[in-house]
């Protein structure tokens, strides 16, 4: 009785290869920023050096890649949109406040290293493009989500939906412009509890 014959699985595209090894690059990026070697990434992914120069033009395509791949807002948008809206406005605000400080930490990892290792894009470059249209198109879609939390309460906010929106996400982005940063032992609780009800006690 013969073997049945087996079947070698489907190859990856050249964009689920990208995908692949930008996935691979950006924890080594957060840490090793511009240092990173293509031999690096290469083991995190499982595939060989050459591998690489198959669907990447050379390592600063890579690093483009992953700068692109950090400011993506999918994985914040989704955590947004999945808050329910049956939850009180300030928990529903504190979970917000939590995905958008993650988001920003992961993205803040990946740029961060390569600024401090002297890797920026060209102001004229395809990926410098992409991010400034998609820092656009992020921030608009980041406000939509935002907004939609608040509007099972609109009847009680004191101003249009769309003034406190843009207030709330004024407040929490600019926490990092301040010169003495916020105490850590304020939480995103804390903070919520402010910008709902006010500093003076009740």
């Amino acid at each position: 009785m013969t073997s049945p014959e087996r079947r070698r699985a489907p190859g990856m595209t050249p964009d689920q290869r990208r995908e692949t090894i930008v996935q691979a690059a950006l924890p080594l990026v957060a840490e090793l920023g511009a240092g990173v070697t293509t031999a690096k990434i290469a083991r995190a992914a499982g595939i060989g050096e050459a591998t690489i120069f198959r669907v990447f033009e050379d390592k600063e395509a890579v690093l483009a890649a992953c700068t692109v791949a950090a400011m993506d807002p999918t994985r914040v948008l989704e955590e947004l949109r999945s808050i329910p809206l049956d939850q009180p406005l300030k928990q529903r605000l504190v979970d917000a406040v939590d995905a958008l400080d993650a988001h920003l930490g992961r993205m803040g990892a990946v740029i961060g290293a390569l600024r401090s290792t002297g890797a920026r894009p060209a102001p004229t470059s395809p990926a410098a493009r992409q991010m400034s249209t998609g820092r656009e198109s992020s921030q608009q879609a980041t406000r939509e989500a935002v907004r939609e939390l608040f509007e099972p309460d609109q009847d009680n906010l004191r101003l249009p939906t769309d003034t406190v929106t843009n207030t709330f996400l004024g407040l929490f982005y600019g926490r990092g412009r301040m010169p003495t940063p916020v105490d850590a032992e304020v939480t995103n609780d804390d903070l919520v509890d402010l910008f709902l009800h006010g500093a003076l006690s009740r």
